[in-house]
């Protein structure tokens, strides 16, 4: 009985259906002829609501309802969900659906309104868009169903409360690392880059086509087959790419739903997949005011499943990272020369000049690439037109702290280090795009 109780609703069809009653009572009492009208529409009401609760409680599991979710959810990307409903009454039902989203969504109103006909299947699909990583658990699905009479609703209530991971964007990397391999990666946005000189790696000789390049040209081989025969060349592989991610209290800053912590985590993952497709090793490293994880460089593919089982822990800390225990960590086990991809962020020159000399050090010994963000909410403050004194006022401090970062750029440079300034939304291709040009270029 409580069960019945706990899932019998009413509708507004049914306040409305009583608010006309009333209306003819009161009516009837200065009309005393039309006293039967309200006695009958009563009664009309009362007959529908038996009918109603007898075609809705009908069926003890009126509503077959499974909800498809991935094992695991891609940050940042779009995560389908699918709802799959089998109608088992033999009359049309109208739902109304409503999802127990996890709290990390903040949707206290997420419903879907759908009609069902008799024995009909369907299926409703939507998307959900995480910005951070963790477990989301999802809650119940509610359905609320209604016939076409309209005055009394059943609550169906399926049990399916499940957690569910949320990783690093995984969902771009099977996007990057084909056409990384297949040499179209302009197709996400990645440029071209014009390959300057040869690499070290001998691969064959073979027959020249218009195209290759004449310095490669083999004059003994071409001599002995009496056609002109290149050296090809291949990319030098098994070099040692790490990502480098600062998760101190400078990476916690959002942007674009996401914080910088979270798009230097996507970045790294993608670029990770392309160096191991690139027979690259690739390894990881994160710090903060001490070393969290250091990830040993490897090129085999179950590599990627560790790198994203590590980015995956990562949560920003709020003390100051220190970058002399990165240094001495990459003295002690960073034997060969790699490139080191540092992911960090510096908002003032000061704050960049105290970590110089570790950056200088760190350069000495390996290919260091500081990787660090535009402000874009700033950016977008020195490109608007003043109106008043405030606004000149704020648009000066705007230009100020720009003009920092072009200083950075150019004390990081003077330095022998590499940087790379970028709006967060654009890291992932231009990351990739770096590391193809230092690779093509043999800087590594």
């Amino acid at each position: 009985m409580k069960k019945f109780i706990l899932s019998y609703f009413v509708t507004i069809r049914l306040y409305i259906s009583i608010g006309v009653v009333i209306a003819l009572y009161t009516m009837a009492f200065f009309v005393p002829v039309i006293n039967w009208l309200p006695r009958v529409g009563l009664l009309v009401i009362v007959f529908i609501i038996v009918l109603d609760t007898v075609l809705l409680y009908g069926l003890k599991n009126p509503i077959a309802t499974t909800r498809l979710v991935p094992d695991k959810l891609s940050n940042g990307d779009a995560n389908s969900i699918t709802l799959q409903l089998q109608n088992k009454y033999a009359i049309q039902v109208f739902l109304n659906i409503i999802e127990e989203l996890p709290y990390q969504f903040q949707k206290r109103d997420f419903n879907i309104s759908t009609t069902l006909k008799p024995k009909q299947y369907k299926e409703i699909k939507y998307e959900l868009v995480p910005v951070e990583r963790g477990v989301y658990d999802f809650g119940s699905t509610l359905l609320f169903v209604t016939t076409s009479l309209g005055l009394i609703q059943r609550r169906v209530a399926l049990l399916n409360n499940i957690d569910v991971p949320c990783y690093p964007s995984f969902k771009k990397l099977n996007r990057y690392s084909i056409n990384a391999i297949s040499n179209k990666l302009t197709e996400v946005g990645v440029k071209q880059i014009r390959k300057m000189g040869n690499s070290s790696e001998f691969e064959q000789v073979k027959e020249y086509v218009k195209g290759d390049d004449i310095r490669s040209l083999n004059w003994k081989a071409s001599a002995r087959k009496n056609q002109l025969m290149v050296n090809h060349y291949t990319d030098e592989k098994s070099q040692q790419i790490y990502s480098i991610i600062n998760v101190g209290r400078v990476m916690k800053m959002p942007f674009d739903n996401l914080s910088l912590l979270d798009h230097a985590i996507n970045a790294s993952l993608i670029l990770t997949n392309v160096a191991i497709g690139k027979k690259d090793k690739a390894g990881l490293i994160t710090f903060s005011n001490k070393t969290n994880n250091f990830l040993p460089a490897d090129s085999k593919p179950i590599q990627l499943n560790y790198v994203l089982e590590t980015l995956y822990k990562q949560d920003n800390t709020f003390l100051e990272s220190d970058f002399e225990k990165l240094y001495a960590l990459i003295r002690q086990r960073i034997n060969h020369r790699s490139l080191l991809v540092l992911y960090t962020n510096f908002e003032t020159f000061s704050a960049m000049e105290r970590e110089l000399p570790y950056l200088r050090k760190m350069a000495a010994h390996h290919l260091l690439l500081v990787v660090f963000f535009e402000n874009t909410e700033i950016k977008k403050m020195v490109q608007t037109n003043t109106k008043n004194v405030a606004e000149v006022y704020a648009k000066t401090i705007a230009e100020k702290f720009t003009f920092e970062k072009k200083k950075i750029v150019k004390e990081l440079n003077n330095n022998g280090i590499l940087t790379l300034l970028t709006a967060p939304k654009d890291l992932t291709v231009n990351a990739v795009n770096r590391y193809l040009e230092l690779k093509m270029r043999n800087a590594i």
